[in-house]
């Protein structure tokens, strides 16, 4: 069951935390070369967006949030732009919404799609100047629209 606010209505069980975020990397139960593209994400979404990094919970790293809210009523804030380097996969999120991503993303090298995300085995198989970008239009998007439900308006 969600977590509840003092009205009642469900919240987003992914909240900012105190947490720092080089901390949760350097202990990260996962390769060797998956902590070391971590710790590279960081600085390049860290230069990129202009915000300092924040735990999202126990496993994502963000940049910078955005409040969304969806038609049933339900919002929220998440994070603009971040990253979790989970055991399988290194996963960044918030790179497919932007305009104008698909032609980003049909130039960023290998990668698995997710609906609001995409799935690196290696930095090193994608390109990162095609990231970067990537990463400034989703920030720059993120912050500033008016942003519902995405992952549910992707189809439409």
């Amino acid at each position: 069951m969600a977590p509840r606010d003092s009205t009642g209505k469900s919240t987003n069980k992914t909240q900012p935390t105190a947490a720092d975020a080089a901390q949760f990397i350097d202990a990260v139960d996962t390769s060797a070369v998956r902590r070391a593209d971590a710790r590279a994400l960081l600085d390049i979404m860290g230069q990129e967006t202009g915000e300092p990094a924040v735990m999202w919970g126990p496993s994502i790293v963000g940049f910078g949030s955005y409040h969304y809210k969806y038609a049933s009523g339900r919002e929220g804030d998440a994070a603009a732009v971040g990253f979790s380097p989970r055991k399988a996969k290194l996963v960044i999120y918030g790179l497919t919404y932007p305009p104008g991503a698909e032609q980003l993303l049909d130039r960023l090298g290998t990668f698995k799609r997710g609906a609001g995300c995409i799935y690196l085995n290696k930095l090193a198989d994608i390109n990162e100047g095609v990231l970067r970008e990537l990463i400034r239009a989703a920030y720059g998007y993120m912050t500033t629209a008016d942003v519902q439900s995405l992952q549910s308006q992707k189809d439409k």
